[in-house]
């Protein structure tokens, strides 16, 4: 970086104006680019602002080589996608809350972020103020006793057009994403200001507000969090109303008022911090070296300068944990907003065509009757997001496949058909049908027969908009009925072109070679795979009704000499190195299903292990399943971006076959 950080600002609203003339003052930072869509308006605003280049183009501005740190001032629905752009450009990012719709685009932003190592933070400027910092400080000092309740209010009048962004639902209007994130940041960084900690999440978030007929956006609203320790914060917001907007906290020996919490020191003014104890009142004046904007400018470049990634003012979890507080809030309104919906059609987040990134290192396998490499890595269609589920799971399906995975599981009792419906809209929307592996099951139990069977294929088909089931699985087996029964309609199916393999899940070896020698007696085809459990933790008790594990020391040799692919679901224990506990047994399956003297000796191997080599567990016990000599598949459901990415650094593991005995307890 050179003298000053080199700044381009992406938009040209009213929020840009604002930065920009911050930047007029700044010792840190000057302004060299500002992009609008209409070229007009760029160098309308470039010749107010001093910017030496005016683009008609985002694209142009990340383009451009002499910027160094973007600015995003566009609507909130765009955040997201200039967010992630112009970390792929190698800028760094200063971008304006709220920093993306909801949670789900969030951590999309935070790994393209750490993906490519620039700074990014969410443009809350009050939080880099020294009036904040003295607030927080006062909270840490006790200078109120404990604290229990607070009270704030972010909200104005912008009148009714339906047209403008506020009252925008495709544009993300309404006050809570607004200008409620502050209140909601506000009292969070309180909370944990109040218990030594950066910022605390609610426990709890209740609300009510209205939600407009005719603008489908939280017109005004106000929520209730309760946060550990019994603190309490009541929020506030609108954008059809005028509140008093203040910040007051109540503690046990006295109350702090904060008039101008938002925007401290507008034009360098001084602003005041009002504490109040046993009946006094002391008004704390604090100076402002700079406009508020212009003290965040330079914070952004003193941390870039210092090769930081994010800001101690705003942490990436603090804007995540932010985001999933306004999420809720939402909820509880019953506010979503089209984006968001099963039925959209959901882009990348770069709204690029979804593509394998350079680099990747995932390892693939083939299985008999499918003509394409499937990733040794599987991810379950788990419904994560909430109402956004659509959304969120599109978000990590595009990570994954990114990261070079491109086999998917799901099955016909998941989520009511929901779980096939999602898979196959997405596909649809991504256009790759003919480069993803889809690995389906059906005839569960009580519908383990060939009639269902082909009911239920079918049905799977039509959720999955699909010709065609690339790996089908029959989920249950069911031993009343004569394997042949099964071989002779997956047979029908498979000529018929529906399906490309098949095999069974939690089926027993024996069955598997009956039905497999019943095959080849007939001239048909046989199971090409199998689904059970394997993993380092063994199973003590099924975790559903009818299932198998493979993990011993007699199935392991069997898929080691015929080397029959073997899709391995729970590959992670379902968390159990992570999250098993001998002395808590709150998660009852859990307990029952891996809890085990020898399950803990594991632990504290790959505990020890992880240490060590400062590898994550979650990649250690992924590693432990792909390092395997058989044909193993791991398949593993995450529920975020951060936990996908820890479990591909399974990738980058070399586990020694000494290392698998070590880990398995066998030395």
């Amino acid at each position: 970086m050179g003298e000053k950080l080199s700044w381009g600002i992406i938009g040209c609203g009213n929020i840009a104006k604002a930065f920009a003339s911050g930047l007029k003052s700044s010792s840190k930072g000057v302004l060299n680019a500002v992009a609008s869509r209409d070229k007009a308006k760029s160098e309308a605003f470039g010749k107010e602002f001093g910017a030496a280049k005016c683009y008609g183009s985002y694209n142009d501005l990340l383009a451009d080589r002499s910027i160094q740190a973007v600015y995003i001032a566009v609507p909130h629905s765009m955040h997201a996608e200039w967010a992630v752009k112009s970390a792929d450009a190698g800028k760094h990012i200063l971008c304006e809350k709220p920093i993306a719709l909801n949670y789900s685009e969030t951590m999309a932003i935070v790994e393209a972020a750490r993906r490519n190592n620039v700074f990014l933070m969410e443009a809350f400027m009050y939080r880099c103020h020294p009036q904040t910092k003295k607030l927080v400080q006062l909270i840490s000092e006790g200078a109120i006793g404990k604290v229990c309740i607070t009270q704030s209010a972010f909200s104005f009048d912008a009148g009714f057009n339906l047209e403008g962004r506020l009252l925008n639902a495709n544009l993300g209007g309404g006050g809570i994403l607004d200008v409620g994130c502050y209140c909601t940041s506000m009292s969070r960084l309180i909370a944990g200001a109040a218990s030594g900690k950066p910022f605390a999440d609610p426990i709890t978030v209740k609300a009510s507000g209205l939600v407009g007929n005719e603008s489908n956006v939280d017109e005004y609203t106000s929520a209730v969090l309760e946060f550990p320790d019994k603190i309490i914060a009541q929020v506030s917001t609108g954008v059809r109303l005028n509140q008093d907007n203040s910040l007051r906290i109540y503690g046990t020996e006295g109350s702090i008022y904060v008039p101008s919490p938002w925007v401290p020191g507008r034009n360098a003014a001084p602003s005041s911090i009002f504490v109040t104890k046993k009946g006094q009142t002391e008004e704390i004046v604090i100076e402002s070296p700079a406009d508020t904007y212009t003290i965040e400018a330079d914070a952004v470049a003193k941390n870039i300068k210092m090769g930081k990634v994010m800001a101690d003012a705003m942490s990436w979890d603090d804007t995540l944990g932010n985001m999933k507080t306004l999420d809720r809030w939402r909820e509880e309104i019953n506010l979503s907003y089209p984006i968001e919906n099963i039925e959209a059609n959901s882009p990348t987040i770069d709204h690029m065509p979804l593509s394998v990134r350079k680099g990747s290192n995932m390892p693939y396998g083939s299985v008999k009757g499918i003509d394409k490499p499937i990733s040794k890595m599987i991810m379950g269609v788990m419904l994560n997001g909430g109402k956004n589920y659509m959304q969120h799971n599109s978000l990590l399906f595009d990570e994954f496949f990114a990261s070079g995975g491109n086999c998917f599981d799901t099955a016909y009792i998941y989520y009511g058909g929901n779980s096939e419906r999602m898979l196959g809209k997405w596909i649809k929307n991504r256009n790759i049908r003919d480069k993803v592996v889809i690995l389906d099951k059906g005839a569960h139990t009580p519908n383990c027969n060939p009639e269902d069977l082909t009911k239920q294929l079918f049905e799977s088909l039509d959720r999955l908009q699909s010709d065609y089931i690339d790996l089908y699985m029959m989920h249950r087996d069911n031993l009343e009925i004569p394997v042949s029964e099964f071989i002779d309609v997956l047979n029908e199916h498979k000529n018929a072109g529906r399906i490309n393999a098949f095999g069974g899940s939690n089926w027993t070896i024996a069955r598997v070679e009956e039905a497999n020698r019943y095959a080849e007696s007939k001239g048909l085809t046989g199971f090409s795979a199998v689904s059970n459990n394997f993993s380092l933790a063994h199973m003590v008790k099924p975790v559903w009704d009818g299932c198998i594990a493979s993990s011993d020391a007699e199935s392991r040799a069997w898929f080691e000499k015929t080397q029959m692919p073997l899709m391995s679901w729970s590959s992670l224990a379902r968390g159990f190195f992570l999250y098993g506990d001998p002395n808590n047994k709150s998660d009852a399956n859990m307990a029952a299903s891996w809890y085990s003297d020898d399950n803990f000796r594991r632990q504290e191997r790959i505990k020890k292990m992880s240490a060590e080599r400062n590898i994550p567990i979650m990649a250690i016990a992924m590693s432990y399943v792909l390092s395997q000599p058989l044909q193993l598949y791991a398949l593993f459901g995450p529920a975020t971006i951060e936990e996908l990415r820890l479990s591909l650094k399974a990738l980058d593991v070399v586990l020694s076959p000494d290392d698998l005995k070590w880990l398995n307890l066998e030395i």
